[in-house]
């Protein structure tokens, strides 16, 4: 079984926020398939530091603005 992530993202209301961008297209524009994408929103997976990077630029954010990881203590 697969362990989640503590990584945790905006990735489904950026998407939702830039014109209802479809799962498929982000995933497109980053290189990635859709199934990816779907396994990051869901916190399944925790993308590479370099797609990290390519989908907040898609959104034109920072890279705290599309993920976040909690503080030391925090749960």
């Amino acid at each position: 079984m697969v362990k989640p992530t503590r990584i945790t993202n905006s990735v489904r209301d950026l998407r939702a926020a830039h014109g209802d961008m479809t799962q498929a297209e982000l995933a497109r524009r980053i290189g990635v398939t859709r199934q990816t994408v779907i396994a990051i929103e869901q916190g399944r997976y925790s993308p590479s530091l370099e797609v990290a990077f390519q989908i907040a630029r898609v959104f034109g954010v920072g890279l705290d603005q599309a993920f976040t990881y909690p503080e030391v203590g925090e749960h």
